[in-house]
């Protein structure tokens, strides 16, 4: 045959192809072979370094002319050419172990006899020749009776890697599947074991085009036959779906033949070996290479044969250890909340979706690309079943017959490609997965078709996904299958300096090259990870002497290599982020100094026996496995130090954790452990307990241990905290806890003071500290109580000298304490929300204090500053107060905060213009907020002590103008937020602040003339800002001037735009300018800046859909920007518009210089809007297609465009950013990680309007929410590693949780857009949620982190309803009001003022924001609400409530202070919400009136749905008054307090109160509305016929229309209609005290009425409880155990007799036991107190109090039973010496000996 024609060769020696514009690529018909059924094959060992092509030749665009120069040096001294009847196997001799050829000649014979006289004269350690294997298995077909090549179908293409038509390849005809089974069978009933998988082959480019002809190999010196030596078997590692089981050759084994062994041979006619490739070697070592001997073996020590034959090939269905199988495996990424009790009355009416748009099959068939060495791509079908094997068969048939047609094409047809050639060409190359920067090899059974669909569920793809959106060309960004030629060894170019510490990871090396292995006695640490490394070979192992550290992650390994129990000197193991399910393979305790081993994010489900062997290990880390229980076998490791088992799922501590007695760091986080074992005091040496995020309700076991110094408890169950601590204890972190109850025990023993330094029980529900217990804790530094309910902190904090930091934001402080002053060491005070009213005036003595943060308090003056004599306050323990210079701290009388203070926040607090001037004598001041204060005026010279200020914010007063005479002198002032105030100019001097960076002055009256440039400020002048925010301005004009002026001002000759323009703003990044008026004069134009990736300009309106809208951000301390806000309104005949915030999650790192931070988020700006449309109108082909119904169509189809936009976005910067520069990097994985943008990673929430519908989608940390008449309902999820099926989902698709909660100890959310490198643990898939809007909804508010990690999402609600109906002002408020709460990043705050859509008329507050309020309220909870509506007089309706069994819960219940604080809460912000009056309270109980009946019938049934979703307390939930009750559907209809209330209307006698000034009610009607709530009972809401007869008149309109009805409030009306009301009628009810009765109907809101079911038992008032509850059959078990102990301390055995024993007894043996003194027979209910299922609490009590005290007695009286006798007193020597003397019978000399014997004695 004729070769094909080429055209000539390139510069680099490659052939041209001719290129062929009709050619297509064909679909091939594959078919399932029987490799399925083949036995298990070792992996592939290296092979022999003759074999080794030139370095060129490893890439795949090796230059023809070097492959030529690898041929000859390979065949150079050949004496005998192989012959052509070839067959491949292993040689285990002792030089290595690699591929061989032999054939049936005698020839080979006579090698073999030569290698085996060798192997007797050398008499080294090899393996047995004997069992070779015979020549003629697998010839005894001749290549012309194989089959033919069955003809390609005709191609098929479609956009998606779904192919649900074309036949795959096991649809193959089966006339040729048949007999392909058949050679396939004979092959697997042979009774050798196939060989294992073949190295890469370097020439497959070559063999493919027909340059070589594969056959002429065969002849060729140093080449083996492909076709034998192609391994099929696994390899070592594994990934999910790779089970792949290690098998190794024993180059030692001499045992007798064994079908299962691996039989190895080589044929070789040089005398001596040809060595390595030196490539890699230095130059100055390329002439040494020849001297280079080959290494004893390049293998582990192989397994008995019979270890081996239990092994089998994994296959990709293999089933998980929650025995789900992977095939079946599907996890959508989208866990939906779903609460084990569905509430009846649900008060979110946002609902969690993902859509679906028909049937898609389980089982879908794809259509993938495959890399091809040559640098083809082949387009394949894969079915379900589809193997490794059977696709390398028919893509390798496929390519060769593509190559035969190319050469027919050019009219060579004289040449054939045989099935020979196929079968050769079918083992030249071998399939490997890479993904995440990493890869493996395939193994033959391995099924790609399941291993893709795990990929995309792990991703976040759905079936209907991945057909919609993926395709063979970007399913890169899943994973590639990548077949690559088999290298031998020595693969990659590897230039290393120095060998101390050698780095490969990422380099897919499958070997260790043969540089490091000649250097291996210099290695101290290798790094190998992200290699598919096969195995590490013993030798290699045994020469490095000196390793010390060895690091294998990343590698899919299923199981550690053997060879690493050899390497003797390993301190350090690493083998984290692997597929290990078991370590028992391997046996570490051979290594001698083995200290720490890494073994995170694993499979493991235990540990083996021999790892309690490990005497040296101090270090272990077995976190993110899959452990159900504490591994017993660490109690036996007795040298451990530190022990990481966090992310698991174990739930109990053994006993024998106490016998660890080493430990010094245990690392637990994320489990699911409730308590420790009391055998954990045995810890004696534990200095770190994490216990974070597990259940555990007691710390004390901890607390006590005598050496533990830090203890990590946060986010458990405790509730009572008894801070019973150890000597040595210094942090304790308890918070996000239930804690109600502190408690101090006495110091140690011995030691005079607490050594704690470090205290948080933030975000618990104390209520109050106590004075003794806080005076106890001396040693403290820093003090941490926020987000508690505690009014007061006692005046014993002053006796803590060394404190400082005190932090104690989000309480109900009415005031600190005064003994402040003290602290003199306290440099940090953050007391911001709560409802401090006044400062102490000891606080101007602390010396230290440099933070103050009081925003968000009552605050109306400041302290008076004290008397010249009072200012010196004496050091305490050293501490001297910070000065400027000591000369003015000796020559003024200043108090030490004027020195000392840096930062001061007092925003949002009742200031005016006089309370703040003592603020003026801060001389060090470089931050100042007072924002939101009532200041109208600054006096001139305000500022003029202040040089040091650099951040000043004046947000939200009332000022018309600033001081300007001292702006010039603030140098360094970088921040000035004067927006929303009342400003009209703003002055000339304000540019001469050159150091001005960001300006806020939106929301403000500015007019600007710029005819007016020498009187008025200029942006121009301030060169260096970088933030400018004009927005909110709409008298805001900024024009040309005109010419006349321009001449007569002097600066004709510059161009307009220097003054009008911004784009001399060469650092601008943010430019404001929504709602400002951009107008121009004559032919000058305003010169806007464009927007980029690193600018965002606004210029638009306020208003999209009518509806205004709002936006604010701030740079924090970033120098890029980093969020942008999109705001778009799409044409349409209704309401269609998109809202959404992007922005990066962290800061970039590593990105080259040029490289935009912003740009990923820039792109999603820009393409989300038209994706969307995209993937809009194809839902909507979709849904047409399947004839869903369209009305269907938003509510699936929309939720499923979001998703599909998502992922497609994520998708297309793939494409567009990170595959461009992947193709211009080096070919190894780990230049992937150095492409820019590949760690960016962007957070979104998008908000998709459609008429009245919202859709929203996140992913990450940004979130939206919606505030339905002032209650905030959240619509987004936030996504957080620390949550349990976030974290469920990360692990299942390899990634892993740190302690700090990150993902993968990088990133800190859980999903995202980017982050390609953790790729899919981090995935794109967003969360849906729809909302439907209705006249009750007021605004959603958009943001991401910046806020919510700083506002509770009610608090952000309630204050955007302070503000009037203006979202812009709204935004900025938020904004400012994040960062006086301390965020210091990047913020974005969007608010969408949706109640404009209900709204025809001009909008107006509502609920009358414009009104001042009160000054009597001092309460943070309501401060942000609408003040209260004047007590209604004239015809009223009053509501009494009080609460069930309140005095009963008051007296047993710790948990009582808090839930009544709850209670309270509620009611008031309820009131506020539905216009209602607070009469007054008595204990419990409210009275309340409402101007209309049916505002209080809202207030009722809002506050009885409230109460259900109330976070009470865990001592409340789990007393039998609050119990969580269901009704028989399981709704959940009883929760918590339960409170009955009784709504009466009528004419009361109306009279303020003398003392409380407050509105007070007399009068019969009075009485009747009190008796009226007196006959209801928990959780109802009983009203009289007047009420009734307003609801059916108004709600359901069935009543003619009383005389009120017109006065009734309609947002009542539709409230009500929303929550749903019952009416069950009572009928006439005699109330107690009133003559006359009262026909009486009880409410429920819609869903609770199954409460009227419920029966109320009556109050026992001696009942305990507790929530420990026990029962009349346990306190019978425990009065026969008092019976039983107390016949033991008599001598005797008691047995008690039952009923029909005691009647009659008929047995001769039990009557001979009555007998008999030894035992006791009687009747228990004799001896006991009588007990039975009708005593109460209290009669239980006392038996359990008497039976006590019978069980102590007898346990008294047994213990002297069997008391041992005391021994006689022990004389002293002194004693028996002198009465020694005194007898005066031995002498002198005796005497002396006597006592030297004593004394030994």
């Amino acid at each position: 045959m004729e070769r094909p024609k080429w055209k000539p060769t390139d510069s680099n020696g490659l052939p041209q192809f001719a290129v062929d514009t009709q050619w297509a690529m064909p679909i091939e018909d594959f078919s399932i072979g029987a490799e399925d059924d083949m036995p298990p094959i070792p992996p592939p060992k290296p092979g022999p370094k003759g074999l080794q092509p030139h370095a060129a030749s490893r890439k795949f665009g090796a230059s023809l002319t070097s492959l030529v120069s690898s041929f000859s040096r390979a065949s150079a001294g050949s004496a005998t050419i192989v012959a052509p009847s070839v067959d491949i196997r292993y040689d285990d001799t002792d030089s290595f172990r690699g591929l061989s050829i032999s054939s049936s000649s005698t020839h080979s014979r006579e090698i073999r006899k030569q290698k085996s006289s060798t192997f007797l004269a050398k008499l080294r350690p090899q393996p047995s020749k004997q069992h070779m294997r015979s020549e003629s298995a697998d010839n005894s077909e001749h290549p012309s009776l194989r089959p033919p090549i069955p003809p390609l179908p005709p191609p098929q293409y479609n956009n998606s890697i779904f192919n649900l038509s074309t036949p795959t390849i096991a649809s193959m005809p089966s006339t040729i599947k048949n007999k392909r089974s058949m050679v396939l069978k004979k092959a697997s009933h042979s009774k050798h074991a196939p060989p294992p998988p073949p190295k890469d082959d370097p020439f497959e480019e070559f063999k493919a085009s027909g340059i070589i002809d594969i056959s002429e190999l065969n002849e060729v010196e140093g080449f083996v036959n492909l076709n034998r030596a192609s391994p099929g078997g696994e390899r070592i590692g594994g990934s999910r779906d790779t089970d792949i089981h290690p098998t190794f050759s024993d180059p030692f084994w001499s045992g007798p033949s064994s079908p299962d062994r691996q039989q190895w041979q080589v044929v070789r006619k040089t005398s001596n070996p040809i060595p390595p490739d030196s490539a890699g070697l230095p130059s100055s070592e390329h002439t040494s290479a020849s001297n280079w001997h080959v290494p004893p073996s390049w293998s582990v020590v192989q397994k008995p044969s019979e270890e081996l034959a239990g092994l089998e090939a994994y296959d990709a269905s293999e089933s998980d250890d929650d025995g789900v199988a992977a095939d079946d495996r599907i996890f959508d990424g989208h866990p939906a909340r779903k609460p084990s009790i569905t509430p009846a009355a649900t008060i979110s009416p946002a609902r969690e979706s993902r859509g679906t748009l028909g049937n898609f099959p389980s089982q879908p068939e794809y259509r993938v690309m495959l890399y091809l060495p040559s640098g083809r791509e082949h387009l394949a079908q894969i079915g379900p079943e589809t193997t490794v094997a059977s696709l390398t068969a028919s893509v390798t048939a496929s390519v060769l017959r593509e190559i035969e047609q190319e050469r027919k094409m050019k009219g060579d047809n004289n040449q054939k490609v045989d099935s020979q050639k196929v079968d050769t060409f079918d083992n030249c190359i071998q399939l490997y997965l890479k993904e995440q920067m990493r890869e493996r090899m395939l193994g033959p059974n391995e099924k790609p078709a399941a291993i893709l669909k795990l990929r995309m569920e792990q991703a976040g793809y759905t079936v209907e996904d991945g057909m919609h959106l993926l395709n063979p060309d970007n399913l890169h960004i899943l994973l590639k299958f990548v077949y690559k030629a088999q290298v031998l060894a020595g693969e990659g170019n590897i230039n290393l300096e120095t060998y101390d510490v050698v780095n490969l990871s990422g380099y897919s090396l499958r070997t260790i090259p043969p540089i490091v292995h000649k250097n291996a006695e210099q290695i101290v640490t290798l790094k190998l990870s992200r290699n598919p490394m096969l195995e590490i070979p013993l030798d290699f192992i045994q020469s490095c002497l000196v390793l010390s550290s060895l690091q294998l992650t990343h590698m899919y390994m299923k199981q550690v290599p053997e060879s690493v129990q050899y390497c003797l000197s390993l301190h350090s193991l690493n083998i984290s982020s692997n597929a290990i399910r078991d370590l028992e393979n391997t046996n570490l305790t051979g290594i001698p100094k083995l200290l720490s081993v890494e073994a995170q994010n694993n499979r493991l489900t235990g540990l083996p026996s021999h790892f309690g062997r490990l005497r040296a290990l101090t270090h272990l880390n077995i976190s993110n496995n899959k452990f159900r229980a504490f591994p017993l076998v660490l109690t036996e490791i007795i040298s451990l130090r530190t022990l990481d088992i966090s992310f698991n799922m174990i739930t109990e501590l053994p006993a024998q954790i106490g016998l660890m007695v080493a430990l010094k760091t245990f690392l637990i986080i994320g489990n699911q452990v409730s308590r420790f074992p009391e055998e954990m005091s045995g810890l004696v040496n534990l200095r770190t307990l994490d216990v974070r995020r597990n259940n555990i309700s007691d710390l004390s076991i901890a607390c006590r241990l005598p050496n533990i110094q830090i203890i990590s408890a946060d986010h458990n169950g405790v509730r009572a905290l008894d801070l019973a601590l150890g000597p040595k204890m210094t942090t304790l972190v308890a918070s996000h806890n239930e804690i109600t109850q502190l408690s101090i025990a006495p110091g140690p023993l011995g030691s005079p003071s607490y050594t704690l330094r470090l205290l948080d029980l933030s975000y618990a529900k104390l209520s109050s500290i106590d004075n003794l217990a806080l005076g106890q804790l001396s040693s403290l530094r820093i003090l941490k109580l926020d987000h508690n309910s505690i009014r007061s902190i006692p005046d014993s904090l002053g006796d803590l000298k060394w404190l400082e930091s005190l932090s104690c934001s989000d309480n109900k402080l009415d005031a600190l304490p005064t003994t402040l002053g003290h602290l003199q060491k306290l440099e940090a005070l953050d007391a911001h929300n709560n409802n401090i009213t006044e400062l102490p005036r000891s606080l101007w003595s602390c010396a230290s204090l440099i933070k103050i943060n009081l925003t968000s308090n009552f605050i109306a003056t400041w302290p008076e500053l004290p008397l010249a004599s009072n200012t010196q306050t004496s050091p305490v323990d050293g501490a001297s107060p910070r000065s400027a210079t000591s000369s003015s701290r000796a020559s003024q009388s200043l108090p030490s905060l004027a020195y000392s203070l840096e930062r001061l926040y007092i925003g949002e607090n009742r200031l005016t213009d006089h309370a703040i001037l003592p603020v003026m004598i801060f001389k060090e001041l470089r931050v100042l907020n007072m924002s939101f204060n009532q200041i109208h005026d600054l006096p001139a010279n305000y500022f003029r002590n202040m040089v040091h200020l650099e951040e000043l914010y004046l947000s939200g007063n009332k000022l018309l103008s600033i001081p300007v005479e001292d702006l010039p002198r603030l140098k360094r002032l970088s921040t000035l937020f004067l927006n929303g105030n009342r400003l009209q100019t703003l002055p000339q001097e304000l540019g001469q602040v050159k150091s001005l960076r960001i300006l806020d002055v939106g929301s403000n009256q500015l007019k600007y003339n710029i005819n007016n440039w020498e009187f008025d400020w200029n942006w121009n002048s301030n060169a260096n800002l970088k933030y400018l925010n004009l927005s909110g301005n709409d008298r805001f004009q900024i024009k040309a001037p005109l010419s006349s002026v321009r001449m007569s001002r002097g600066f004709s000759h510059q161009p307009t735009s220097m003054m009008t323009g911004f784009k001399s703003l060469m650092q601008l990044r943010v430019l404001g300018l929504m709602d400002v008026t951009i107008t121009t004069a004559s032919n000058d134009a305003i010169d806007i800046p464009d927007e980029n990736a690193d600018r965002r300009v606004r210029t638009s309106l306020s208003t999209v859909c009518k509806m205004g809208y709002g936006i604010s951000d701030s740079l924090g301390k970033n120098d890029h920007l980093t969020m942008l806000d999109l705001a778009y309104e799409i044409p349409g005949p209704q309401d269609e518009a998109i809202f959404g915030i992007f922005g990066r999650t962290h800061p970039p790192h590593g990105l080259q210089r040029g490289s935009s931070p912003n740009l990923l988020t820039k792109y999603l700006h820009d393409n989300f809007v038209k994706v969307f449309k995209a993937q809009l109108r194809d839902v909507n082909s979709l849904q047409a297609k399947n004839n869903l119904p369209r009305s269907m169509w938003s509510k699936e189809g929309i939720p499923k465009a979001l998703i599909w936009t998502f992922l497609k976005l994520n998708q297309d910067f793939c494409e567009f950013a990170i595959i461009p520069a992947r193709k211009n990097s080096q070919p190894n994985t780990a230049s992937i990680a150095e492409t820019p943008y590949f760690r960016t990673g962007v957070a979104a929430v998008v908000v998709y309007l459609l008429g009245r519908t919202l859709y929203a989608a996140n992913v990450g940390d940004a979130l939206a929410v919606v505030s339905r008449q002032g209650v905030c309902h959240e619509i987004s999820r936030k996504h957080h590693p620390f949550d349990r099926s976030e974290t469920s989902r990360i692990r299942s698709a390899e990634g892993y949780i740190s302690p700090t909660g990150q993902v993968n100890d990088e990133v800190k959310v859980s999903r995202a857009f980017g982050y390609y490198h953790l790729f899919p643990p981090i995935n794109a898939c967003p969360d849906v949620f729809t909302y439907d809007l209705t006249d009750m909804d007021e605004f959603v508010i958009i943001a991401n982190r910046g806020l919510w990690d700083f506002i509770p999402y009610q608090t952000a609600v309630d204050i955007v309803r302070n503000v009037p109906r203006n979202p812009m002002l709204a935004a900025q408020k938020l904004r400012d009001f994040a960062i006086s709460y301390g965020a210091d990043g990047s913020t974005m705050i969007m608010v969408v003022w949706v109640a404009d859509l209900f709204n025809t008329t001009t909008p107006e507050p509502i609920l009358d924001y414009r009104r001042t309020r009160p000054d009597d309220v001092h309460d943070r909870n309501i401060k942000f609400l609408a003040h209260e509506i004047p007590a209604p007089i004239g015809h009223v309706t009053l509501v009494f409530t009080d609460i069930r069994n309140s005095t009963h819960l008051w007296e047993v219940n710790p948990g009582m202070t808090t839930a009544m604080r709850l209670h309270n809460t509620l009611l008031r912000r309820q009131l506020r919400f539905c216009g209602g009056y607070e009469v007054k309270t008595e204990g419990d109980s409210f009275m309340c009136s409402f101007p209309t009946a049916l505002a209080a019938v809202w207030w009722c049934l809002t506050v009885q749905v409230q109460l259900l979703h109330e976070s009470w307390p865990l001592e409340i939930l789990e007393c039998e008054d609050g119990k969580p009750i269901v009704d028989e559907r399981g709704n959940l209809i009883a929760r918590g307090l339960s409170v009955r209330m009784g709504i009466h209307s009528g004419t009361p006698l109306c009279e303020p109160d003398l003392i409380t000034h407050r509105m007070d009610y007399f009068g019969p009607m009075v009485n009747r509305s009190a008796r009226i709530e007196s006959s209801a009972l928990g959780g109802q809401i009983a009203c009289s016929q007047d009420i009734v007869n307003e609801i059916s008149a108004n709600i359901p309109e069935v009543n003619e229309a009383t005389e009120d009805t017109k006065q009734q409030n309609q947002v009542a009306v539709e409230a009500i209609r929303k929550l749903g009301v019952t009416i069950v009628r009572v009928g006439e009810v005699k109330l107690k005290g009133i003559e006359l009765p009262e026909v009486l109907s009880i409410l429920y809101p819609s869903g609770l009425q199954a409460r009227h079911d419920l029966k109320e038992d009556p109050v026992d008032l001696t009942a305990s409880g507790s929530r420990v509850q026990f029962s009349a059959a346990q306190l019978e078990e425990l009065g026969i155990l008092c019976l039983r102990i107390e016949a033991l301390s008599t001598g005797r055995t008691f047995k008690p007799i039952s009923e029909r024993k005691a009647i009659v007894i008929s047995d001769t043996t039990e009557q001979q036991e009555q007998d008999d003194p030894k035992f006791l027979y009687c009747d228990p209910k004799l001896l006991i107190p009588p007990i039975s299922d009708r005593s109460s609490d209290a009669e239980l009590m006392h038996v359990l109090d008497s039976l006590v005290l019978r069980i102590v007695n007898a346990i008294n009286s047994l213990s002297e039973r069997v008391k041992k006798p005391k021994p006689p007193p022990r004389r002293s020597q002194q004693s028996i010496m002198s009465t020694l003397k005194l007898d005066g019978k031995l002498d002198a000399k005796t005497l002396q000996y006597i006592s030297r014997i004593l004394e030994l004695c």
